[in-house]
């Protein structure tokens, strides 16, 4: 067996993907996140730069400008760049979300008119499914789309929506007025955020981040006929195609980070000297670390089985392994970057380290895009059989 044939070696086209996109991330790094994040900016010149050489749209089909490839590729995007120190929270949404569910069910039209910009990062999209009310709850959503004439009327609210003040517009989960009863049959609408009647409030959260969160207001918000991406009284296989990718990226998020937090508690170690022994010479030092190495190349490994998958076109069979890698990805890197603070003792609470931070972003992958309860939830009641909690 050759190495590019080999499943667990990554092929020569993706060992480069992964070099050249580290060796970009490598330009911008910590310090550039955290300055963005604290004087209010965004990240563009590292989204434009990575939209220039193909990485952002790296998933996307070649004849709209993408680069042909999968989620295995653009997992290996996400998690470079978050190995690195910085972070591009709407890959999880743009490309992978909302360019891989209108390159699956989009109108030629849709494709034309959306995929090219999502590909090389002139535009941007975000994604809205959570809802006040419904929380976890996705069968309860309430955004409701009903027909006027030929236009759709979009009423409702979203909340914890990413990003929405650098996007051109908003993929959102309604249901149809017909299927507001019974369970949820998604209807997908691209509403442009600067259509009448939309407005969104930014929610103030304690994390250093310079991507920010949104409550959404639509109110009766009026959209052409060709709003609607796919079937209106879709099942949910639709809206697997966009959930799947994100909890693969979710988990390679995750893993990257984790290997940023161990990477900087590796180099620490390996030089701080206490009674002429460097600490990481030290069992109570070094086997949390090996554990977390362990931790995170597993579930890697994981996002890798699930990316694959889905790439082969299984979303059922990628459900599994998604929510298993993001579980896992999470509960590794929430892990990692505690005991990468405590390896450096007071230091590792300095800002000249930068890891302190880093407790509160690695706590959101516990959380979100789907809670790790959720995900138990899943995997007892899909993979084991167990009746239902709710």
């Amino acid at each position: 067996m050759t190495v590019d044939t080999n499943p667990f070696v990554e092929t020569t086209e993706r060992a480069e993907l992964r070099a050249a996109v580290a060796g970009l991330a490598a330009k911008y790094g910590q310090e550039y996140f955290r300055e963005c994040a604290r004087t209010g900016r965004k990240t563009d010149e590292l989204w434009a730069e990575a939209g220039k050489l193909g990485f952002i749209g790296v998933n996307l089909p070649e004849e709209y400008g993408g680069g042909g490839a999968g989620m295995y590729e653009l997992a290996i995007v996400m998690e470079e760049i978050a190995a690195s120190g910085t972070g591009l929270l709407m890959l999880v949404v743009s490309p992978a979300i909302c360019g891989n569910v209108i390159a699956r069910f989009g109108t030629d039209e849709q494709k034309q008119r959306w995929l090219p910009g999502l590909a090389d990062g002139s535009i941007t999209m975000a994604f809205g499914i959570t809802e006040p009310d419904a929380g976890s709850n996705s069968h309860q959503i309430t955004t409701t789309a009903r027909r006027d004439g030929s236009d759709w009327l979009l009423s409702g609210q979203k909340v914890y929506i990413s990003g929405v003040d650098q996007a051109q517009a908003v993929l959102i989960v309604a249901r149809t007025e017909d299927a507001k009863t019974g369970n949820l049959k998604p209807a997908l609408f691209i509403v442009p955020t600067d259509s009448e009647n939309f407005s969104y409030t930014m929610i103030d959260m304690e994390l250093q981040n310079p991507e920010k969160q949104f409550q959404l207001f639509l109110d009766d918000v009026r959209l052409p006929a060709d709003a609607l991406v796919g079937s209106e009284d879709a099942a949910l296989s639709q809206l697997f195609a966009g959930l799947n990718p994100e909890r693969i990226m979710a988990a390679a998020s995750a893993v990257g980070m984790g290997r940023f937090a161990l990477d900087k508690a590796v180099s620490y170690v390996k030089e701080r000297t206490v009674w002429k022994t460097p600490i990481g010479a030290h069992q109570a030092i070094a086997h949390p670390l090996a554990q977390g190495k362990v931790e995170l190349e597993m579930a890697k490994l994981m996002m890798q089985k699930a990316a694959t998958l889905y790439d082969e076109g299984d979303d059922w069979g990628a459900a599994e392994p998604a929510n298993m890698a993001k579980y896992a990805a999470a509960e590794a890197c929430v892990k990692v970057v505690d005991q990468a603070v405590h390896s450096l003792g007071g230091n590792g609470l300095t800002t000249e380290y930068g890891l302190a931070p880093m407790l509160s972003l690695a706590r959101i992958a516990r959380i979100a895009p789907v809670s790790r309860e959720m995900i138990l939830n899943f995997v007892a009641q899909t993979s084991l059989g167990l009746p239902k909690s709710y």
